[in-house]
């Protein structure tokens, strides 16, 4: 069961930044998520960070998988290109 609540957000905030990268990195207490523009023969930029918690990590993998399996059951498989640059990584604490 899930309780109702408001989600308020700011007019900036509400604009969005736009990314066509992630990077997904971890260490043993948090997981960090680096949104960038990637841009031809510039270097990316990050565009926003985010840190969460290992389970709020897993509940956001369980919420995207979901919405891209309804996405697609409305508009037809995503199809996926080759990553010009690895998507993930691991750090230590």
């Amino acid at each position: 069961m899930t309780e109702d609540f408001r989600l308020e957000i700011t007019p900036d905030t509400g604009q969005g930044k736009y990314s066509n990268l992630a990077v997904v990195s971890h260490t043993g207490n948090e997981f960090v998520f680096d949104f960038a523009l990637s841009l031809p023969n510039q270097p990316a930029v990050v565009v926003s960070r985010l840190l969460t918690s290992p389970q709020h990590a897993k509940a956001f993998l369980r919420a995207l998988s979901e919405n891209v399996a309804h996405y697609e059951n409305s508009f037809g498989v995503i199809e996926e290109r080759e990553p010009r640059m690895t998507g993930s990584s691991t750090q230590t604490n």
